[in-house]
């Protein structure tokens, strides 16, 4: 991984284009705090939640709690033509595009671009602002679930869906 391009800084401006909200399949992994923060916007408590906008996805072997997305693809949060709990958004989202997969070489930088309008512009980010995301990121971490208790979280979702 060679991330010696970040050295002189990045640009970024978000032109709210939603392409990495919308129209694509992906993830959306939950730190406690991001569950904390929708559960206050959303004002359900957390296993009403749970079933209604997060699912388990099985990434190389680790189960992780990701939004649920639309049929379209579309994150379930939007609606209308903007993010309805935007203030209160996942870390992974607010830190797009600093993330450690896009930072890993300026070729995966530079591709990203053709997605998303708003790199190499607007807003310049310097080293230390990127790695700060970085390390936030790392010190929030992802919601884990072991096999275990992947069955013990499916059988608790199908018991609320019974009950109401």
């Amino acid at each position: 991984m060679d991330t010696t391009f970040i050295n002189k800084g990045l640009q970024f401006s978000c032109s709210r284009c939603s392409s990495c909200c919308r129209h694509t399949t992906g993830y959306v992994f939950l730190s406690e705090k991001d569950i904390a923060h929708l559960l206050s916007v959303t004002k359900l408590d957390r296993t009403h939640f749970l079933k209604k906008y997060c699912r388990i996805v099985s990434v190389n072997g680790l189960y992780r709690l990701s939004l649920r997305e639309k049929a379209n693809y579309d994150c379930i949060f939007w609606f209308d033509g903007k993010c309805t709990v935007y203030k209160n958004r996942p870390l992974q989202c607010k830190s797009y595009p600093f993330w450690s997969s896009i930072l890993s070489s300026h070729t995966t930088w530079i591709e990203q671009k053709r997605v998303c309008p708003g790199i190499g512009k607007g807003v310049f980010h310097n080293k230390r602002k990127i790695e700060s995301l970085l390390k936030k990121r790392l010190k929030e971490r992802f919601i884990e679930l072991l096999p275990h208790n992947v069955a013990t979280y499916i059988e608790d979702v199908d018991k609320i869906k019974s009950h109401g």
